[in-house]
């Protein structure tokens, strides 16, 4: 049952019609559009005023009128029946709401808002529909032609959801797109038969999941993210990054704090060798880039040594991403016209680092893993050289809505970032370009 005979109303009318709904409209009036489909015989038509009882053996109703009196009089009789009822832009007088639809059939892509903002919605449809061909639905439907044939050559879920994922990314599916599906039949056919249709082999994709906002992944992180069987990853990885990873991957924990390892390193790489050639695809995710103190180097090595293949996703290190995201450059003309990284934490658990490198001149020092042992680094950087007034920062889940930031100098720093009571993940930056935060500082968590 549709209440209204607008503009509105036909765009709810031709969307329950292509759904094969059974529609009676209920208006005074009807749109051009509205009267050719009753004339067509698509839709039943009663010409009055909304009443009540008109809703009796309904089985869902819409009200699609410009006039707020008859829309809220339309909710309270559908919910005094127990019938589903959506008035449009009213979502506090709906029992449900009604998505925007990308029609690819069989493939459906809803997007809904929840009634918050319908124009929202349809912008994001309109986003899709310009990625998605109109030869998706046909790409599907051969899916689903050869579907009994893979499953017999497939003992396997696992298998059988590789299989597919490649011929989605082969050019098998290309043909399908470009028009020439019985060439893409004859294909499929063929490979199912063929040796070449094994999918065994395992690999390890060493991918860096970034500071912690997933909006800094890469592309080619996101893609191997979403075809991985099975995730062994860190603490550092953020949970909206974690969020990210396939739904029905498992996942394996192995996060390390200080003098709190879940796996020791080597057990690590042996786990990632053993997993590859249990024949999955392994994702290895580490925050920032896993090869800036990410240990990436010594996990590939292992592999290596055991033949497995593997790919390396580089990721935004957390110099990079976090000092950008507390509006402090690292580089500057008329500070800084060096970097350096270093880690506040050595394999040995000291922090002996090459002090006489880390206090020249125009440069901005950043510290990975040095909040434990902060007042003996700014303690060494001052006997070393440095003024104890030299700017320095502490930045704690830097890019997330959980960023804080604490600035002071080297002689202060400790005891500030003490009193904040500052918790792991945090990077340190000491350098003049630390004061251009209070001008530069642009990004405010609304955590």
């Amino acid at each position: 049952m549709v209440i209204g005979g607008g503009e509105v109303a036909t765009r709810k009318v031709m969307m329950l019609l292509k759904a094969d709904a059974a529609v009676e409209l209920i208006s005074p009036e009807l749109g051009h559009e509205l009267a050719d489909m009753l004339a067509a015989g698509k839709i039943s038509y009663t010409q009055a005023l909304f009443s009540p009882e008109q809703l009796d053996g309904a089985m869902l109703v819409i009200a699609a009128t410009d006039d707020e009196a008859t829309n809220l009089a339309v909710s309270i009789a559908a919910k005094a029946r127990n019938i589903p009822v959506n008035v449009v832009d009213a979502p506090e007088l709906c029992t449900f709401t009604s998505p925007s639809i990308v029609d690819r059939s069989p493939i459906l892509i809803a997007i809904s808002s929840g009634g918050a903002s319908p124009v929202l919605a349809r912008m994001i449809r309109a986003k899709i529909e310009a990625l998605i061909p109109a030869t998706y639905g046909r790409l599907s439907a051969l899916a689903a032609d050869f579907r009994y044939r893979v499953k017999q050559r497939f003992s396997t879920s696992q298998s059988r959801r590789i299989f597919w994922e490649n011929i989605f990314q082969s050019n098998i599916a290309e043909l399908v797109l470009s028009g020439q599906e019985p060439a893409a039949r004859t294909a499929l056919s063929e490979l199912i038969d063929s040796d070449q249709a094994e999918t065994s082999h395992g690999e390890v994709y060493l991918v860096g999941g970034g500071p912690g906002d997933p909006d800094l992944l890469t592309f080619r992180a996101l893609r191997l993210m979403q075809q991985s069987d099975v995730c062994v990853y860190d603490k550092l990885v953020s949970k909206e990054v974690m969020e990210l990873v396939r739904r029905d991957a498992e996942l394996i924990y192995v996060g390390k704090a200080r003098d709190q390892h879940t796996l020791p390193q080597d057990e690590i790489n042996e786990l990632l060798v053993r997993l590859a050639k249990e024949g999955k695809r392994v994702l290895r995710l580490k925050g920032g880039d896993p090869f800036i103190f990410g240990r990436g180097g010594e996990e590939i090595e292992t592999l290596m040594e055991n033949g497995v293949p593997f790919q390396v996703v580089p990721g935004i290190t957390a110099a990079n991403g976090v000092s950008s995201y507390a509006g402090i450059p690292l580089t500057h003309r008329d500070y800084a016209q060096s970097c350096i990284f270093t880690t506040g934490h050595l394999k040995d658990g000291t922090v002996e680092l090459d002090w006489p490198a880390l206090v020249r001149p125009k440069q901005t020092v950043v510290i990975y893993m040095g909040l434990v042992g902060l007042a003996e680094i700014c303690r060494q950087l001052i006997a070393h050289g440095l003024p104890p007034t030299m700017p320095a920062a502490v930045i704690q889940q830097g890019t997330t809505q959980k960023q804080r930031v604490v600035t002071a100098n080297l002689a202060t720093l400790a005891d500030k970032v003490a009193d904040a009571e500052m918790k792991p993940p945090c990077l340190t930056i000491v350098g003049e370009v630390v004061q251009l935060r209070e001008k530069l500082a642009w990004f405010e968590p609304k955590g």
